[in-house]
């Protein structure tokens, strides 16, 4: 039978192959539930998917269906299927996923650097944090970088959790779902505070640089547009979805389902609409700058100076994060082309890297920062003898100036005047002439 049922699908998409036999089950009692072995015929397929045979689908004609069928382990060349009823059985599997040594080089070699990356990126903010100013736009600048770093960080470490799961022999579907989640909140969180960094830019380009709301609302607003959407997308989707099992993507890789189920849009549909309004925002604050002219000096110029910093960052980061998930879509509808899976795997590799470089230390005023605690410090350390000796020298004349007042007192008091000490500001004076 498995040479002569189609391999299409309740999609009507013949992309899978049948690669088991074919088991029909005729009971004599009624069986609810049943678990079924198959021997893998071709083991360079993948993704198995646990099916039945549906003769109601196409008017008749029939097709598989995977309704009321999970995969419960998939090693050894053997396959395990779990059904809550009885009908014709089989596994159908893909042959179109890469399975290539390149890729999954670049993968989790890029994620390591990515990793890495953003560790740096937040020391530094850590080390400069103190430092930032009063300024309102600059602090919440540095605030929007440190919480993009921390939601790619951690998306990027569940990341591998997830892959560790889907990888190993034995199948966990709980731990896949709440590594699925995770991912999916985390990478929701980093496209929600650059939509909050681009707010940020709106706001503070078309208001009065010194009114309207506070830093704490400010902070209110970006951490409930930062985590409070994401959380509410990825709740609901999960909440949605996992009951039927249409969550994670098959043979619980640990992902959104995409095949099946379009669940993979929770996630890019509010990712892409993001990029386009920040591309938006980003063309009206050029535009709006280009024709306004602002002065350089005191908080106009902090002012300045902060506002194209995220101007840089986001014209920088948007198309990179739009161009990456744009490829990810392509990875779902064409997975056969290797050419666009090594293409996601570099941009997603790069993301990391990317924040380090334009959110921080592309910045002047940061790199500034980062040579006066360290490099002044060490000056500090080894110049300390050297000021002890000059401040021993200035005491010595201050002294002995003032022995000399003393003995020509009696010539009057224009004579004491001209030889008296000199004032604190001249003490300054000599002593950094002599530093």
């Amino acid at each position: 039978m498995d040479n002569v049922l189609p391999a299409r699908d309740k999609s009507n998409s013949s992309s899978k192959v049948i690669n088991g036999k074919v088991a029909l089950v005729r009971p004599e009692n009624k069986i609810t539930n049943i678990s079924l072995a198959f021997d893998v015929l071709h083991d360079k397929l993948r993704d198995p998917e646990c099916v039945f045979w549906d003769f109601s689908l196409f008017g008749g004609l029939g097709g598989w269906n995977d309704d009321g069928c999970m995969l419960v382990f998939n090693e050894n060349e053997v396959i395990s299927c779990h059904c809550n009823h009885t009908t014709t059985f089989s596994i159908l599997m893909s042959p179109n996923s890469p399975d290539n040594f390149i890729l999954a080089y670049i993968t989790y070699n890029g994620v390591a650097y990515s990793i890495v990356s953003l560790i740096i990126c937040l020391i530094i903010e850590g080390i400069i944090w103190k430092s930032i100013g009063d300024n309102m736009t600059s602090y919440l600048r540095h605030v929007s970088i440190v919480n993009i770093a921390l939601s790619l960080l951690i998306a990027d470490i569940w990341f591998i959790v997830g892959a560790a799961i889907s990888d190993a022999d034995q199948k966990n579907p709980p731990a896949c779902t709440a590594a699925t989640f995770f991912i999916h909140f985390f990478y929701l969180a980093l496209f929600f505070w650059m939509l909050a960094s681009a707010l940020l830019l709106l706001y503070r380009t078309l208001s009065v640089f010194d009114g309207g709301l506070s830093t704490r609302a400010m902070l209110i607003i970006g951490f409930s547009l930062g985590y409070g959407a994401p959380l509410i997308i990825a709740t609901i989707t999960i909440a949605v979805t996992a009951p039927s099992n249409n969550y994670t993507r098959e043979n619980n890789v640990c992902w959104l389902a995409w095949d099946t189920h379009k669940t993979l849009l929770a996630f890019v549909i509010p990712a892409l609409t993001i990029v386009a309004i920040n591309f938006i925002i980003l063309t009206l604050v050029i535009s709006k700058m280009l024709r306004r002219r602002v002065g350089l000096i005191g908080a106009q110029a902090r002012e300045r100076h902060a506002l194209l910093v995220i101007i840089r960052c986001l014209a920088v980061l948007t198309p990179i994060f739009g161009v990456t998930w744009a490829l990810g879509i392509g990875t779902m509808v064409s997975p056969e082309n290797l050419g666009l899976h090594v293409a996601f795997a570099l941009l997603n590799s790069l993301q990391g890297l990317c924040i380090l470089l334009f959110g921080t230390l592309l910045d002047k005023k940061v790199t500034s920062e980062i040579a006066k605690k360290f490099f002044f410090q060490s000056r500090t350390k080894t110049t300390s003898p050297a000021s002890f000796s000059t401040l021993g020298k200035l005491f010595w004349k201050l002294r002995s100036t003032g022995q000399g007042g003393r003995a020509v007192k009696s010539q009057g008091y224009d004579s004491y005047a001209r030889r008296s000490p000199p004032s604190y500001r001249e003490a300054g004076l000599m002593e950094k002439e002599t530093f």
